[in-house]
């Protein structure tokens, strides 16, 4: 066998090392991160559980209530389940969205201070979580078109709903995404509370905070893997740019003290608004989705203007 002959079978076997490793990272990374059954997904379900009480948490209010459990198909043929608190006296809807790792019964403050005014409840579980199928999170890119399939289910049972979504975290920047898609006139505002720009710089940040190094090219190898098997491209799923095409006025809320999601992202989301038709609450010292819990009069006080003044 000639040098050239050796060279090249070499070569051969780098190549295929190298590309063994980079399956190995995204496959990895996809396990970790965005699996119906990831590592992460579980960490911040058990953080949020031992938290129940820093969170004002009450999974015990949506067994006093009248709650329905509905059902539907996603655009991708998903049995999507979410619950319903019916007001048959009035024709306003809040559409409520859970943040990752989360379920809907975390979000009983936000459904109260709704039922307050009102309103009709519908409490999602996204895919991957809950009774929800799916084998992959989605970030809320995915999710959008589900909020939209949503949007649909409801206004066949009701077409006179005044609708109201409300995102956290990840619902947060689903709802976001939600609002640069073709929706009903009967979607008439949102609320963002913490939600994040874009999954891709979300991905970067959160991935900087455990690796010390090679973060770039960590997550790149992840997109890139993400882009070929999943086709799901981190960078394209950017609420900045479907906010640009939102139509609707939108509250955005996050805590100053938020080393999750950046406070930046907030400022970023909110100036894809016209001035005109945002409003914003930056609440002082509150970490991640502890916006309500660090100062919940601020918060409702925020939350009934921002209603009052679009007639919801």
């Amino acid at each position: 066998m000639d040098i050239f002959a050796i060279v090249m079978i070499c070569l051969l076997g780098l190549i295929l090392v190298i590309m063994l490793v980079l399956i190995l990272i995204g496959a990895g990374s996809f396990r970790m991160s965005m699996s119906a059954k990831s590592i992460a997904k579980k960490l911040a379900k058990a953080n949020t559980k031992t938290n129940y009480e820093n969170y004002k948490i009450d999974h015990s209010w949506w067994d006093k209530q009248d709650c329905q459990t509905l059902t539907t198909k996603s655009y991708d043929e998903l049995n999507l389940y979410a619950h319903l608190i019916e007001n048959p006296k009035c024709d306003k809807l809040a559409i409520i969205v859970h943040g990752y790792g989360g379920e809907y019964k975390d979000m009983n403050s936000y459904a109260q201070m709704f039922l307050k005014r009102g309103y009709n409840i519908l409490a999602v579980e996204c895919r991957a979580h809950g009774k929800s199928e799916g084998d992959m999170i989605g970030m809320g890119w995915l999710d959008r078109l589900d909020i939209k399939t949503w949007i649909d289910v409801m206004l066949e049972r009701n077409k006179n709903y005044k609708i109201l979504l409300f995102g956290q975290s990840m619902g947060a920047s689903a709802v976001c995404m939600a609002l640069g898609e073709k929706l009903p006139n009967n979607v008439i505002c949102a609320i963002s509370d913490c939600g994040f720009d874009n999954v891709y710089r979300q991905m970067y940040h959160v991935c900087r905070h455990h690796l010390k190094f090679l973060t770039k090219p960590t997550i790149n190898i992840f997109n890139a893997y993400m882009k070929r098997t999943r086709n799901y491209d981190f960078k394209s799923a950017d609420a900045v740019k479907q906010l640009k095409k939102c139509k609707v006025p939108v509250l955005f809320i996050h805590g100053k003290a938020d080393d999750f999601v950046p406070v930046e992202m907030c400022y970023r989301l909110s100036e894809a608004i016209p001035e005109e038709r945002r409003e914003v609450l930056l609440v002082e010292n509150a970490s991640h989705i502890m916006s309500y819990a660090t100062d919940p009069k601020a918060y409702t006080r925020a939350v009934n203007k921002f209603l009052d003044k679009y007639g919801m």
